[in-house]
């Protein structure tokens, strides 16, 4: 397998989460101005829709790859989402769900996907669905009985046979997801449909659920010919690094045995433990070293998934706003990997310290607008520690930026290199003094600065 195509020199994602496509059109030129090279979008395929709206995670669950109809738009909406992009030189990446298919045991007993109603209203609706295809013949079923594995849910989860062969299922009663062989036909349809969507203009591939994927299929499906001129990276839950069972059994394999990139979870849970534990800003110098992150150029970095607010499991991974962006400030400060930025339309009902949905777009507020202007700026430059502490963390960025982090509970005053600077983010208790030649910068308690040398 070949390398998949290295991210922009400045690649910003912009994780669009459950947006419609014709929401992502309409703010193109918005996510383009606020420093954005790529928008990742959920799962374009067909999955459940109904006129009072569906719930995200049915986006997860697909019918067809055949044509894209879904709470979000349809194959239509997608073309014109890419069109409006392409006008900002925005790149699209799409969001892949090869292990299941939909969990449809409630309306019936057979494994054919799509279903037998949904095969009749492709009859009955000729013409549209014709203008919605991808590829394929919408006369036959995509899936039968003879693409999946013998049923069973998951129970241990530290066994990477049950983890990839077995169902993922909500508990005892739930009969979970049907999953996929790794057989010819599946093999066979899944790249066809990558093959139909980079011919759409889609420039990078996520892969959900990767984690239950085995290596076997994510091997043989994105083999040289879908992996050229893509960015591929997978979705794989540790909970650390080099240290973890999780990162052991699963992550290390996918490294080892691929040259696709993935999340940084060994990186996030550094970060996690320093910003909301007791672990030392110490800890963030070179966590590569120590096996706590990614290689840069295989790191997708964040703060935060979508999995994070939307799943029970995942709740006590969300960080304090103050802590999130301090962050966004280290991520998309330092050098490594490519920095991803979650936004939702209140999924996860989670509010602010407003009262107001935490994440409906936060990819445009302005501190964080102003980070990826720094980070676009200074992405590829050296990185070198200046000055660390328990609590602190400055560092410089090529010749001219300095990033510094204070997660303490006191303030504190760092010196900075020789020259004149400029304060980025506009945060109030950041301050900038000179006596002589020498500039102190005043960090507030959990704040942060970016800062442009000017002379």
């Amino acid at each position: 397998m070949t390398n998949s195509a290295p991210a922009k020199a400045t690649n910003v994602i912009l994780h669009a989460f459950d947006w419609p496509y014709q929401r992502v059109a309409k703010h193109a030129q918005e996510i383009a101005n606020a420093g954005y090279k790529t928008v990742l979008v959920s799962p374009p395929m067909k999955s459940h829709k109904s006129q009072q709206g569906t719930k995200w995670w049915q986006r997860y669950q697909p019918q067809d790859y055949r044509i894209i109809d879904n709470q979000l738009g349809n194959t239509l909406d997608f073309k014109a989402m890419t069109t409006a992009l392409k006008k900002h030189d925005i790149d699209i990446y799409v969001d892949v769900v090869f292990n299941h298919m939909a969990n449809e045991a409630y309306l019936r007993s057979d494994l054919n996907y799509p279903s037998a109603d949904i095969q009749a209203e492709y009859c009955s609706s000729k013409q549209y669905f014709e203008e919605l295809r991808l590829f394929g013949d919408l006369s036959s079923p995509l899936f039968t009985e003879y693409d999946f594995v013998n049923a069973f849910p998951i129970k241990d989860w530290n066994d990477p046979w049950q983890v990839q062969h077995g169902r993922i299922s909500g508990g005892q009663d739930d009969p979970g997801l049907p999953t996929l062989k790794c057989n010819e036909n599946v093999v066979k349809q899944q790249q066809k449909y990558l093959i139909a969507l980079k011919q759409l203009g889609v420039k990078g591939f996520r892969i959900d659920a990767a984690k239950h994927l085995t290596l076997e299929h994510i091997q043989q499906v994105w083999n040289d010919e879908i992996s050229e001129g893509v960015h591929i990276f997978g979705e794989i839950i540790t909970n650390g690094g080099a240290s973890k069972e999780e990162y052991n059994l699963f992550l290390e394999p996918y490294l080892k045995d691929t040259n696709l990139g993935a999340y940084d979870f060994p990186l996030f849970h550094s970060i996690f433990n320093t910003m909301e534990k007791d672990a030392p800003m110490t800890d963030l110098v070179n966590p590569y070293s120590v096996g706590e992150a990614l290689a840069y150029d295989r790191a997708i970095t964040f703060a935060i998934t979508h999995d994070i607010p939307n799943n029970d499991v995942f709740l006590d991974q969300v960080m304090s706003e103050e802590s999130e962006m301090l962050a966004y400030s280290y991520i998309l400060g330092r050098d490594g990997g490519v920095p991803l930025i979650y936004s939702d339309l209140d999924t996860s009902g989670i509010n602010n310290q407003l009262g107001a949905p935490r994440w409906l777009d936060d990819w445009s507020h302005p501190t964080l607008v102003r980070m990826i202007q720094f980070h676009n700026t200074f992405h590829c430059t050296s990185m070198k520690v200046l000055e660390v502490g328990e609590n602190h963390l400055m560092f410089k960025r090529g010749e001219h930026g300095i990033v510094a982090l204070n997660k303490g509970s006191e303030p504190i005053s760092l010196t900075l290199p020789g020259g004149k600077y400029k304060e980025a983010l506009e945060l109030n208790g950041v301050n900038i003094t000179y006596h002589g030649d020498t500039g102190r910068l005043t960090l507030a308690p959990t704040s942060c600065a970016m800062l442009y040398q000017i002379s």
